[in-house]
């Protein structure tokens, strides 16, 4: 059986399938960035410090129902490692840690705002 290979066929050249699809491309910083929200609980931990200006771990693990201790740790240095959020330690000698979104944070939860607004709309249009 003989396959046909379309995409040789479509007159894009390379320079240009590199600036999207190369390990630079705009789909690599896409995923990058999928990446670091990929999990669980990580939009949730964001979403929360987006509404409150900065939590405590105990703050967040009461008002994130279902998730364990481990995983909330988990995700608040994985996002943390990632320059979403961050950790402010109080260094007193009772042990008193805040989070709070940092400006990289801020500036991706517009994206996140962006994508709610469209996953809205989209739900609503006609299915064909």
């Amino acid at each position: 059986m003989n396959e046909t290979i379309t995409h040789l066929k479509v007159p894009v050249e390379d320079k240009d399938r590199l600036a999207c699809l190369g390990p630079d491309g705009t789909a690599a910083h896409v995923i990058r960035t999928m990446k670091m929200v990929q999990g669980c609980w990580k939009l949730p931990i964001l979403f929360r410090l987006y509404a409150a200006p900065s939590l405590r771990h105990a703050e967040l693990k009461r008002d994130l129902s279902g998730v364990s201790q481990k995983m909330l740790t988990q995700h608040l240095r994985e996002l943390e490692k990632d320059g979403l959020i961050q950790r402010h330690d109080f260094e007193e000698k009772r042990r008193h840690v805040e989070y709070r979104l940092s400006d990289q944070g801020q500036n991706l939860m517009g994206v996140c705002l962006a994508m709610r607004d469209f996953s809205v709309k989209h739900s609503a249009t006609p299915k064909f």
